[in-house]
Parts: C-alpha cells; sequence; structure tokens
C-alpha cells in the first residue's frame, strides 16, 4: 500500500529534524514540500511548539488541476455564513439497493486492478476491513466480485450519495498496488463526476 512507502520516508525526515540545527526553517520547508508533492501549494504562516503538539498555521493555493470553478466555489462557500457542517453519508445511511451497488462499483475497481483474474481474498479481506467496512459490505464485495461488472451499467442513475461515499474507498483501493491503471481513474472519474451533479 501507499503507506508503506510513505512511512519509511517520514520516519527518515523526523530524524533529519531532530538532528538540524534550523528545526523551524526545516520543517516550515518539509511541510510545504510534502503538500506540494499531491500539487497544493502552501506556504507556513505560522508554527509553535506548544506542550507535546506542533501546531501549524497554512496558506493554501489553488492546487494543480483543480477546475478554477470548483475552487473559486470553496472560496466563496468558506466566505459565506457559516452553517453547521454536513454530516458525510456513510454506509449506514444508504439503501440495500444504493448497499448492492456500492458492492459491485467497488468489485469493480478491484477487477480493473487485477486483470488477470488474480487476486488472494486471505489478503484482500484484512485491507477491506481496515478501511471500516463491516462483514456485510465485505462479503457483499466478495460476492460481486464473482462475476464481471460493468463501469457504464453501475454509473447509469448512480445516486450522488453513492458516489461520495465510494469515490474515497474506490482511490485507496485502486492504490493497494501503489498505482493507479487507465480503467481504475476511468471509473474514480465517474464517481466524482457523479458526486458533481449534486453541487
Amino acid at each position: 500500500m501507499l503507506s508503506q512507502i510513505v512511512r519509511p520516508m517520514v520516519r527518515t525526515q523526523l530524524r533529519l529534524l531532530a538532528s538540524s540545527q534550523a528545526t523551524r526553517t526545516t520543517l516550515v520547508k518539509t511541510i510545504s514540500q510534502w503538500l506540494g508533492f499531491i500539487g497544493v501549494e502552501a506556504h507556513v504562516t505560522n508554527l509553535e511548539a506548544a506542550s507535546d503538539q506542533i501546531q501549524v498555521s497554512l496558506r493554501v493555493g489553488k492546487p494543480d488541476g483543480c477546475d478554477p470553478k470548483d475552487w473559486q466555489q470553496i472560496i466563496d462557500n468558506l466566505q459565506a455564513k457559516q452553517l453547521p457542517d454536513a454530516v458525510l453519508p456513510t454506509t449506514a445511511d444508504i439503501t440495500p439497493t444504493q448497499r448492492s451497488k456500492l458492492q459491485r462499483l467497488l468489485a469493480y475497481v478491484i477487477q480493473v486492478g487485477n486483470p488477470d483474474g488474480s487476486y488472494d481474498w486471505d489478503v484482500l479481506q484484512p485491507q477491506l476491513t481496515a478501511m471500516d467496512f463491516d462483514a456485510e459490505m465485505t462479503l457483499g464485495i466478495r460476492s460481486a466480485l464473482k462475476v464481471p461488472q460493468n463501469l457504464d451499467t453501475l454509473m447509469e442513475g448512480l445516486d450522488p450519495d453513492v458516489a461520495a461515499i465510494a469515490l474515497p474507498k474506490a482511490v485507496s483501493i485502486a492504490l493497494f498496488d501503489r498505482q493507479v491503471n487507465a480503467h481504475e481513474d476511468k471509473a474514480l472519474s465517474g464517481l466524482l463526476n457523479a458526486m458533481k451533479t449534486k453541487l
């Protein structure tokens, strides 16, 4: 998984920070650099040590690849009168029909990530469980893996709330092998577009 690559790099960076004679400057540069890896232009505006924690304030620019209209909408939303935070949908909030579609969507991402049909359920199951799927959800995905899934059919009439639940999970699944192929990318893009229909 991606975390297996990132965590050793983080540990190395922490050792460098601990031995640095310019810890503050080094940490400020490190934060900006790491956010830059995901296309986010960030500048640290304040950094303070308090008790056993480090408090960081950031100024963040529009990420690379972000649609200008989406970015402006985010800015407008943040500048508008504050409303209570919306509760993000979860698998507990969807109907059995939506749950079945979610299971088949995630099975599709697994299938296209393993085009030769080779995946080890004993390896896959703990990975899915670590994503906070309950036993019913995990078993539904396993069942959906037994038959070929069709993306066009799955995307037809896809509820934006189901897409919102599916997208982060699908990204995690696609990154199990530390890369995203063209079929996985198409599925992720489809989920993102389905979410936008609610905006």
